[in-house]
């Protein structure tokens, strides 16, 4: 081989090495290229979930698969339920602690804003106890409130959860970002809530019509999303999001064959839209989750178990898919699950704007509220429903804020309701006054800020009002007016009228029949104490006329016989302690109520007056010792002292299912006004099963001595006199406790039955 040649095939095979060389760092560039590629991959996943009601709960048990998944969320976007279940998950929550919560809350408590009667002031329990439908009445006019619910308590509970995290006011800054979308009721337009406070977008997202009132942010109204966007994917993935999970939970449209209900019809109007939009949005849904509750309906709060064990399921079947979905994302140091509800707050000030007519002291007294407070959550809450209940804000909105002494500054922004008049029902019936309706008008601010104007028209076998005026000043010494005419006839025996010596020996007759009237007028002055007891103190007039028609023939020759027709004038106070849960089917609290009235002067029939006092005390306690068998046991007494000649203030014992008054008291195994004296003392047990939620079956027995002069006699303690048993069924129901009770009394040897329905009064 020559130079030339050999020279050749050196660069022949140089460059053919080149070429492979070069081919290598290309293979290998590329492959590097490649693998980074694949390991700096870290795609953003967004998720969506519809509204639906109670349907909605499914999203917890989807969210459960998904966290097992490895699942790292990066955006939320949620409607309606979807909305509430989304925003908690946002701020922190883990799919089992949301578990926890939603299965452990009363959703028909929630709803309603049923607002525990512990919690209440006094005045607003009488009132809540007394009326079954009460109405807005404006310039004559009938009205209906907006929706069943305010959404307090939904609030109130929101707030609470999302406590650590209400400081944000862009919701892109929540551990996980998060968008809701609710209705303009006046645009009928979608608007998409990512910024301002929390709990209110959240509400105004889930303000279904006719159930909750429409919601205020700024300057607009909200009401559900779910009406323009129930599934709201495009927002979700303009955040940002590769991958979109969604979560359905919607009604598919029914046939006329299961339209059956009026809500069943308002759920398919709502569906039109929704469903066709969703035919487009599934196709754009990468992963789509859509559990089998089509045996479930909005309202099916009872069904949370189950409707959460649906929600695991179908997603369930995702779990490959979302697995390899995980291990397309970097890890993450961001863990759901620390973040802790909180139980107690320390309330260091208080701010309230927009209280025109009502002023701080009144809404601070509602809400049983001084500062500083160290106080529960719970007990918060109560205050602010407190203030609901009154009927005199449209809106309660409050904030947390932290400020540096580790407490809270505490703002309240108040809509003060422009309704001022109320019409108020009540019906009842008992074996003393007999049939009653109720006919009742409320108004509020009528002569000064602060003040109830109310006047009930009873009729019916007797005819009755009441008139109450009261200038309510929270926890100040607050005024108030009252008049009050009642009267009923009833057959009783003559000696219930006449004492031994003077009972008429020239009449054939057992009974006589007993017509009473009573009129009370009284100005009173009341306020707490250690913001717990109620005193008060005040004049009152009282005009007492009681006659029987049977016997005798009166100065005018009319066929009755008078007994009193006076009129009596005396100073009283009182204390009342109640903090029982119910006040017709007490399951736990205590309650205390004394009376003294000092009579001194009278005008009319009894010229024999003498200057007399009247004191009288009833304690209770109630007790639940095991699941819906509850007892409680009462003890009461009354004593009249001095005024000798004037009977007309003896206490009346017998019977039961009346509103118990100063005089008139119940005692089961009697018939009405069976007893008679001026002191009596009175012990009562009760034994109450819970059958159903709102059923009742009770067991009870009571003894009492009751005469004349006991404690100077010593009869009190000799020995008891009368006794009585009874068992009886009850339901609370929204015209008030039905009740039906057989007694029987073992010195009569004769039985009785009580029949009360509706709210006493």
């Amino acid at each position: 081989m020559n130079i030339k040649n050999y020279q050749n095939s050196i660069k022949a095979s140089f460059r053919t090495t080149l070429r492979n060389l070069i081919l290598f760092i290309l293979i290998f560039v590329s492959f590097s290229s490649f693998s980074q590629e694949k390991s700096n991959e870290d795609i953003k996943i967004g998720l969506v979930l519809s509204g639906g009601g109670a349907k909605g709960m499914a999203h917890i048990g989807a969210l459960k698969i998904i966290e097992e998944a490895g699942i790292r969320i990066d955006y939320i976007g949620g409607t309606s339920m979807g909305a509430i279940v989304g925003g908690l998950y946002a701020s922190g929550y883990s799919a089992k602690q949301l578990d926890s919560i939603f299965t452990s809350v009363d959703f028909s408590e929630l709803i309603q804003d049923e607002i525990p009667r512990r919690a209440k002031t006094f005045y607003e329990k009488e009132e809540s106890e007394k009326y079954a439908l009460t109405l807005p009445f404006d310039k004559f006019k009938v009205s209906f409130p907006s929706g069943i619910s305010k959404g307090q308590n939904m609030y109130n509970l929101l707030s609470k959860l999302t406590n650590s995290v209400n400081d944000v006011e862009d919701f892109n800054e929540l551990p996980i970002p998060f968008l809701c979308i609710a209705t303009n009721i006046e645009s009928g337009k979608e608007t998409v809530l990512n910024k301002g406070y929390l709990p209110r977008a959240i509400s105004a997202s889930g303000a279904l019509p006719t159930l909750f009132s429409p919601v205020k942010i700024n300057d607009s109204l909200y009401i559900d999303g779910g009406i323009t966007n129930n599934y709201p994917i495009e927002e979700v993935r303009a955040m940002g999001a590769d991958v979109i999970i969604g979560i359905d939970v919607q009604d598919s449209l029914q046939t006329r064959k299961n339209l059956k209900s009026v809500l069943k019809v308002m759920a398919q109007i709502n569906n039109f839209k929704s469903v066709e939009d969703m035919a487009i949005k599934r196709k754009h849904t990468d992963i789509y989750i859509h559990p089998n509750i089509k045996d479930y309906t909005v309202v099916s709060f009872a069904e949370g178990n189950e409707i959460i064990e649906a929600g695991s399921s179908e997603a369930n079947l995702y779990k490959e898919k979302l697995v390899a979905l995980a291990k397309r994302q970097q890890p993450t140091d961001r863990k759901p699950g620390d973040i802790v509800a909180t139980e107690m707050l320390y309330i260091t000030k208080v701010e309230i704007e927009g209280n025109v007519n009502y002023s701080r002291s009144y809404v601070l007294g509602k809400l049983k509220l001084t500062t500083p407070a160290n106080i529960t959550y719970k007990v918060f809450s109560e205050g602010v429903n407190n203030l609901s209940a009154t009927g005199n804000f449209q809106e309660i909105n409050y904030r947390l804020y932290k400020n540096k002494d580790r407490g809270y500054l505490l703002k309240f922004s108040l809509i003060e309701s422009d309704s001022k008049t109320l019409l108020r029902l009540g019906v009842h019936y008992n074996d003393l006054f007999k049939t009653a309706a109720l006919v009742n008008m409320t108004t509020k601010r009528l002569i000064t800020n602060n003040d109830i104007t109310s006047f009930d028209f009873i009729v019916g076998d007797n005819i009755r009002y009441n008139f109450d005026y009261f200038i309510d000043k929270g926890y100040y010494w607050s005024i108030g007016l009252k008049s009050n005419y009642s009267s009923f006839d009833e057959n009783v025996g003559l000696d219930f009228v006449f004492s031994e010596e003077n009972t008429p020996s020239n009449t054939q007759l057992n009974q006589i029949n007993f017509d009473y009237r009573n009129l009370n007028n009284q100005i009173y002055l009341q306020s707490f104490f250690k913001r717990k007891f109620l005193v008060g103190i005040g004049a009152e007039h009282k005009w007492i006329q009681y006659l029987s028609e049977t016997i005798g023939i009166d100065e005018n020759d009319k066929p009755r016989t008078i007994f009193d027709d006076t009129n009596y004038f005396s100073a009283f106070g009182y204390v009342i302690f109640d903090t029982f849960d119910n006040k017709f089917f007490p399951s736990k609290g205590f309650y205390f109520r004394g009376d003294f009235h000092l009579y001194l002067y009278a005008n009319g029939f009894n010229t024999d007056f003498n200057e007399f006092s009247i004191g009288e005390a009833k304690v209770g306690y109630a007790h639940t010792f095991v699941e819906n068998l509850s007892a409680v046991i009462y003890a009461e007494g009354g004593v009249k002292i001095g005024g000798d000649r004037t009977n007309s203030f003896d206490f009346f014992m017998g019977g039961y299912g009346f509103k118990e008054t100063n005089n008139l008291v119940s005692f089961y195994g009697y018939d009405n006004l069976d007893l008679r004296g001026n002191t009596f003392l009175k012990a009562t047990l009760e034994l109450d099963y819970r059958v159903f939620k709102k059923s009742h079956i009770n067991l009870s027995a009571n003894i009492a001595n009751i005469g004349d002069d006991l404690f100077d006699t010593k009869q009190w303690i000799d020995s008891i006199d009368y006794t009585g048993y009874a068992i009886g069924c009850g339901w609370e129901t929204f015209i008030g406790p039905i009740e039906a009770k057989y007694s029987y009394s073992p010195e009569r040897k004769e039985g009785e039955w009580y029949v009360s329905v509706g709210y006493r009064f």
